[in-house]
């Protein structure tokens, strides 16, 4: 039986070592822990770096995902290429991978009509897997037009075609594809989970941040489905705090941080991201990237106790 595409379900970063090479033991430690942490499953994406990986890097890392997943929960691997042969091809490999669904960006290196938009999500839903349409363009690409959305979900079904909306405003996005699909789309939540507690109340099925503060995000996910307000926004507070200063670089702004904090607590042998990329944190953003991470571990030691 397929595993279900809901709660929280982080996106894996890719380990490197220091000659550039993919640290395999390195995810696969990530991987372990975000399960033994609570996690519904795991995905790529764009903070995989996937679009800085080969295309054979990133087929061997679908497959290697696959299976260190062991059926522990649901293996979401995103697709999203510059055309729609390439995305295709990564998604087969993600099928005989035994993913539960892939996720893609469209194109991002000009602007795609309509119609073109629709046939790429349509070739993908082809293979066979559902399809997570991610809109990334708060970080890279163009938005994705709500009928173009709100076709796919009528041709193929909720089960079929699910969203990760991630346009700026992040969460009244969320209740504009809510309000034109009737209810019917099934949306998770990005962005780091600095929108969750506003984007779960507008009906979200779940959310996909980042791997590096997990542990809080499952707090604030577990808290909101029991109905405590108070605990979910105690730890979801210093959860803002981080994630606001990965805003400030963007794409890259996210994986530096990110990658510090796998390293920091070991799950990581390096920081390393694929170059080139157009930032790096400054001695005192990491400083109180530091003092916040202690607030978050001390918030979600509270909750725990």
């Amino acid at each position: 039986m397929p595993a279900t595409i809901q709660g929280v379900i982080p996106v894996a970063h890719t380990a490197f070592d220091d000659g550039d090479e993919i640290d395999w033991p390195s995810i696969r430690r990530q991987i372990d822990w975000a399960y033994e942490v609570g996690a519904d499953g795991f995905a790529t994406g764009m903070v995989t770096e996937l679009l800085r990986l080969t295309a054979a890097e990133r087929e061997q890392l679908t497959r290697e995902l696959g299976a260190m997943n062991e059926g522990r929960g649901a293996f979401v691997a995103g697709v999203g290429a510059e055309s729609t042969r390439q995305a295709v091809q990564f998604a087969a490999a993600a099928r005989d991978a035994g993913a539960a669904a892939v996720m893609a960006i469209p194109p991002i290196s000009g602007a795609i009509n309509d119609g073109h938009l629709t046939d790429y999500f349509t070739a993908l839903l082809d293979v066979g897997l559902p399809v997570i349409v991610q809109d990334a363009s708060s970080y890279v690409g163009r938005p994705i037009p709500l009928d173009v959305c709100r076709d796919l979900l009528e041709r193929f079904g909720a089960d079929r075609v699910l969203f990760k909306p991630e346009a700026a405003p992040l969460a009244p996005n969320v209740s504009k594809l809510r309000d034109a699909t009737g209810g019917q789309a099934r949306i998770f939540e990005g962005s780091g989970g600095i929108s969750l507690i506003d984007s779960y109340r507008r009906g979200i099925a779940g959310t996909m941040p980042g791997m590096e503060f997990l542990e809080g995000i499952v707090a604030v996910w577990r808290a909101l489905k029991a109905g405590d307000d108070a605990r979910a926004y105690r730890v979801y507070f210093p959860i803002c705090a981080l994630v606001a200063i990965q805003l400030q670089a963007g794409l890259d702004g996210f994986l530096a941080i990110e990658k510090h904090v796998l390293q920091r607590r070991g799950l990581f042998a390096t920081n390393r991201r694929r170059r080139p990329y157009n930032w790096d944190p400054d001695a005192e953003t990491l400083a109180e990237v530091e003092r916040l991470l202690s607030l978050l571990d001390e918030a979600v030691k509270t909750d725990l106790s």
